[in-house]
């Protein structure tokens, strides 16, 4: 009786052996094929954005921004309408902070008319800074006015814009335009709710003939990326970042490392990340209109309020 026993525990033991090394071996399957997976939606993504007519200036840029340490990132986003000048302007310049202890986002959006002072070329407004020395002079200026450093830079050709937003939200984004829009965009949007896709999304964030302007066209691209946020929070969507990241490739120009943009999509896309939270500078209150024959229409700037203001937001100080 006490060698049958003892058989039968043998057996029993030899039993979990193989089922740990079956399970092992299903785990170790499983990395793989998501392995694969990425690989082939990455590749296809290059593909199909390679047999797009577009292609993106992906020049080398010089970028001195500090490398991030287990903290906080914050990243130099720059909306590009290249038309095969040599260094094409932007109009939309936001700086995303990506905190990698909460895995909270945070977006600052800044005033392209921002009278500032620019690195070696004097007084100007801040979209200036990047035309006449791309994303470092920028990187420079922002944290020479606004004490605010950055560790990378991210400039994103419009029609990039377009194809990440029909990846990540097939079925559209619900906005409600408030009057007809045209003027500029190439397309015409009709006034009430609607719902938008890439293409007429970039209309809708990038119109600016009304009487709010620059302040409503940064109103409206902090309000699209919020709902863009929001809609693509699932798990099928994470399965579509290889994709993603392989389409950008082509559109975007960035010193970030494809592991890095991986991680930090993950969490927004699984909602890891939580709320968007917002700003925009300058605050209301903290500017006025002015002119000045060589800079035309500027908005000056109470550069202290807005640090202060930049400070509370970004760590609650």
């Amino acid at each position: 009786m006490v060698q049958s026993l003892g058989e039968s525990k043998k057996k029993r033991k030899r039993v979990r052996v193989r089922w740990g090394r079956v399970f092992g071996a299903l785990l170790l399957l499983c990395i793989f094929i998501i392995g694969v997976y990425s690989v082939y939606q990455y590749i296809q993504g290059t593909v199909e954005a390679n047999n797009k007519s577009f292609k993106n200036d992906k020049g080398n840029y010089s970028f001195q921004g500090k490398n991030d340490e287990i903290g906080a990132v914050n990243v130099l986003l720059l909306g590009s309408d290249s038309r095969g000048e040599k260094q094409a302007r932007t109009d939309t310049i936001m700086v995303a902070h990506y905190d990698q202890r909460t895995h909270t986002v945070k977006l600052i959006s800044f005033m392209r008319d921002m009278y500032t002072s620019i690195p070696g070329h004097g007084k100007g407004k801040l979209n200036a800074a990047y035309a006449y020395g791309g994303p470092e002079l920028l990187r420079e200026t922002i944290t020479e006015n606004f004490n605010l450093d950055i560790n990378y830079y991210a400039i994103v050709d419009f029609k990039g814009f377009e194809e990440a937003v029909d990846i990540l939200v097939p079925d559209g984004i619900q906005v409600d335009v408030p009057h007809v829009m045209s003027s500029g965009i190439g397309m015409e949007l009709e006034k009430g709710k609607q719902i938008l896709h890439g293409k007429e999304l970039l209309g809708y964030v990038r119109f600016r003939q009304d009487r709010l302007s620059d302040f409503g066209r940064v109103q409206r691209q902090q309000e699209v990326v919020s709902k863009i946020m929001e809609e693509s929070i699932s798990i099928d969507n994470v399965a579509k970042l290889p994709k993603l990241l392989g389409i950008l490739n082509s559109y975007v120009n960035t010193n970030m490392d494809t592991s890095t943009l991986f991680t930090i999509g993950k969490d927004i896309v699984t909602k890891k990340s939580g709320d968007l939270e917002t700003l925009r500078i300058p605050e209301d209150g903290t500017f006025q209109n002015k002119r000045y024959e060589d800079n035309g229409e500027v908005l000056e700037v109470d550069f202290q309020q807005n640090k202060e203001a930049l400070k509370e937001f970004l760590v609650g100080e």
